[in-house]
């Protein structure tokens, strides 16, 4: 098939990394590897930091000329035979791509879309319906969460609904790493208010307690909070971490390979795309049991999921990694075989080919 990619709210070609636009990337990835034939059908960023009137409705205004531009292009060069959504929610609407599906007869699909009652106030209520009234018209919605599937059934029960793991291309983490520091404890986050940092908070309050065991840390990422993240580390040897500050995806598996646990609490946190990266490169986790961390985290087999908010037992969950080597071990291989044999691209695509198969294309 011949399919209109958008992602509303960030496009895979944006120039700041995150794990929003690496799961992008990744689907066209899995739908290429399929054997369709994936277009970028806009740049066009549809995102609202804070419910304004006003920049909605100057982003509302920038979504009708790109439908109207892909309304010409379409006319000349003949209509695309799927619209794929990526991502939208209450801050970020796809409000090109269910009228174009409309207007052309195609079939319109999502992945990730998310529904969240709690948001309805104001503003947000206003842009959840448009969530909705896009879910409902999708022949597909993918969902990689049952947490988010959860959500779009309460919301939008006739919503039209299969589900895909979290997945990454594994291909970079195909070659055995070398055996990294067993005690080295590694990180990969964005530095910005809110989850970000309340998940930076605990885990320092977590390695205070564990200082007689000889851990040291590598830190990979930046942003606007810098300066309070590593605040909250100033009570502990400065000489056990290591700041790496933000570095190319590409250097992020020779990072994680050096290490031998990854921690990240995970406040927050839609699924992590860094957890699957960490266990393809042999790396056990340690994070909280929230959100929708335990869809790519097997608890008491690829790592430990405590319950939230337990700094203590997360402590706990990392100073017996630290101290049970064995056991360290042979999470370390169940983690790696995890995601190469059960969440990489290939499973991935076929796993779509077989959603996209029950879609009616005219």
């Amino acid at each position: 098939m011949r399919i209109a990619f958008y992602a509303p709210l960030k496009s895979p070609n944006h120039p700041v990394a995150s794990g929003d636009r690496q799961m992008a990337r990744t689907l066209v990835k899995a739908l290429e590897h399929g054997g369709h034939s994936v277009e970028l059908a806009s740049e066009l960023r549809f995102y609202l930091r804070e419910p304004e009137s006003k920049s909605f409705d100057a982003l509302t205004i920038e979504a009708r000329e790109e439908a109207a531009r892909l309304t010409k292009l379409w006319d000349r060069d003949g209509k695309p035979d799927l619209w794929f959504s990526y991502h939208p929610y209450y801050k970020a609407p796809d409000l090109i791509g269910p009228e174009l599906a409309s207007a052309f007869a195609i079939p319109y699909v999502t992945a990730e879309a998310s529904y969240s009652r709690r948001r309805n106030a104001g503003l947000w209520a206003d842009t959840q319906a448009l969530v909705a009234r896009a879910v409902e018209q999708a022949g597909l919605n993918i969902c990689f969460t049952q947490r988010d599937r959860q959500g779009l059934t309460d919301a939008i029960p006739a919503a039209a609904l299969g589900m895909l793991s979290p997945f990454i291309d594994t291909s970079v983490f195909r070659e055995m790493p070398a055996r990294g520091c067993p005690t080295r404890l590694v990180t990969v986050a964005m530095m910005r208010p809110g989850d970000k940092v309340e998940s930076y908070r605990m885990l320092a309050q977590a390695l205070g307690p564990i200082g007689h065991l000889p851990w040291t840390m590598s830190v990979v990422g930046d942003g606007p909070a810098r300066d309070e993240v590593k605040a909250q580390f100033a009570g502990l040897p400065a000489d056990r971490i290591e700041w790496l500050g933000a570095i190319e995806p590409a250097a992020v598996p020779d990072v994680l390979y050096s290490g031998g646990i990854y921690v990240w609490p995970g406040y927050g946190e839609a699924y992590g795309v860094a957890y699957l990266e960490a266990q393809a490169a042999g790396l056990p986790v340690v994070a909280q049991d929230i959100a929708g961390v335990p869809e790519v985290v097997r608890d008491g087999q690829t790592g430990f999921l405590t319950p939230p908010g337990d700094v203590a037992a997360f402590a706990s969950a990392i100073e017996r990694l630290l101290a049970r080597n064995d056991e360290r071990t042979i999470m370390a291989a169940e983690a790696r075989r995890f995601i190469l044999e059960e969440r990489s691209l290939g499973v991935a695509a076929g796993r779509l080919a077989e959603l996209l198969a029950k879609i009616p294309v005219s």
